[in-house]
């Protein structure tokens, strides 16, 4: 009915509708919204970092997977978005249950993005609706950059990486008992 607030979220909004140029994901306490980004990574060693033009904080290439999308698909389209670019996007790094009472809960994805070629860096293309610059950053630049659990997620992804494991996270932690042989 015209006018009416049913099957609408917060805002008025309808679920799934672009806003300013982002996917409204309504917060859902029924249901956790999921999002996946990518680690690149240059030959120091470096993080690749975007300041998003939306946040206070920089974050890694990435975003909410949509539905009918994998967290995956949700990376590589991401990816392909923010940087203009569609590298190969390797295997799963990170999976972290991060609760927000601001943005409700959520499940983040970090994926392998590797190191970038030559010429896939010379042709990054932000998409400057949502990117301001992208940078590789040190650890240390990092904590002055970004939020404190992203800095443990992205420490977990970087040892993920090297010990070719997957870790699974709460709030940026490890949980579980870790197998000793």
């Amino acid at each position: 009915m015209p006018g009416s607030s049913l099957g609408r979220e917060s805002g008025g909004v309808d679920p799934g509708r672009e806003v300013d140029g982002h996917l409204h994901v309504p917060h859902n306490p029924t249901r956790a919204a999921a999002a996946a980004g990518a680690l690149f990574t240059d030959a120091e060693g470096r993080i690749m970092m975007v300041r998003p033009t939306y946040k206070d904080y920089w974050d890694i290439p990435g975003g909410y997977v949509e539905p009918g999308e994998t967290p995956y698909e949700a990376c590589v389209r991401e990816v392909e978005e923010e940087l203009g670019i569609r590298p190969a996007i390797g295997r799963l790094l990170v999976a972290d249950w991060a609760p927000s009472e601001r943005d409700g809960d959520k499940i983040l994805f970090i994926f392998n993005g590797g190191q970038l070629t030559d010429d896939q860096r010379t042709t990054i293309q932000l998409q400057v609706s949502e990117l301001s610059e992208y940078r590789y950053l040190d650890s240390g630049d990092i904590e002055q950059r970004t939020l404190p659990r992203l800095v443990r997620r992205l420490s977990h992804a970087r040892d993920a990486e090297a010990t070719g494991s997957t870790t699974y996270l709460e709030h940026g932690n490890p949980v579980g008992r870790t197998s000793t042989r």
